[in-house]
């Protein structure tokens, strides 16, 4: 974990996994990947940023995805964001095609979903670190235990959240965390990943944006303001 600070909203939930032998692991190994010359993204600094931006307490929807971008300059510590100055990601792109189509907003210039997980929006991705040019390098080293441990904190309050999980792999993390399912407190919508290779297989039309407001507004929770032009 190196020198991740945990923000201070998700210590009690988080403090237990963070002292496990596994966690140690996970920081002993980033270090020593680090050590070997390997290129980690995001940088140090950055791999807990989704927790920093979005406080449990505050936390009214969550959007899992696998682990974080690969490529220089692209990862930020948010699942599906790049910086501003980066070009979307394909599957962001979709995801912006999605938004339109749902709520008439128009496509953003830029990646940045920063006002997102302001507002309460955890993007959070299973694994928190990756290496350069590899996507997936990171899976089953550690890092799974700490954000299964994150999503069953926020499914575990009695507050009710959406849950947005898009392809089988975000829906197989999520299908773990006890209590995570409809009839209980939470709204769950599940669809194909935004990637080109399945948006077409029903993420469009799912109209997550619109379907998650109409439950947080229901529910007394507000909405999201899913603007992000400006």
């Amino acid at each position: 974990m190196g020198s991740e600070a945990i923000p201070e909203s998700w210590r009690p939930a988080l403090e237990g996994v963070l002292a496990s032998a596994e966690a140690r692991r996970l920081g002993g190994w980033l270090r020593a990947e680090e050590a070997a010359g390997k290129t980690i993204y995001p940088p140090r600094g950055s791999r807990l940023r989704a927790l920093a931006l979005t406080p449990l307490d505050e936390t009214r929807v969550v959007i899992l995805g696998q682990d974080p971008y690969h490529g220089p300059g692209q990862a930020m510590g948010l699942s599906f964001s790049v910086p501003r100055g980066e070009r979307p990601p394909p599957s962001l792109a979709n995801i912006y095609k999605e938004l339109e189509s749902d709520l008439g907003l128009p496509r953003p210039d830029h990646g940045d979903l920063t006002r997102w997980a302001e507002q309460g929006v955890l993007l959070l991705n299973a694994s928190l670190t990756v290496e350069a040019g590899r996507a997936g390098s990171h899976a089953g080293r550690g890092w799974e235990a700490v954000t299964d441990a994150a999503v069953a904190a926020v499914a575990a309050r009695p507050d009710p959240t959406v849950f947005v999980l898009w392809g089988s792999h975000a829906q197989a993390k999520a299908a773990r965390i006890a209590g995570l399912a409809e009839g209980g407190p939470h709204l769950v919508i599940r669809s194909p990943h935004p990637s080109p290779l399945s948006a077409h297989r029903g993420f469009f039309g799912s109209k997550p944006f619109s379907r998650a407001n109409a439950f947080l507004r229901a529910h007394g929770r507000g909405e999201i303001d899913w603007r992000l032009d400006g």
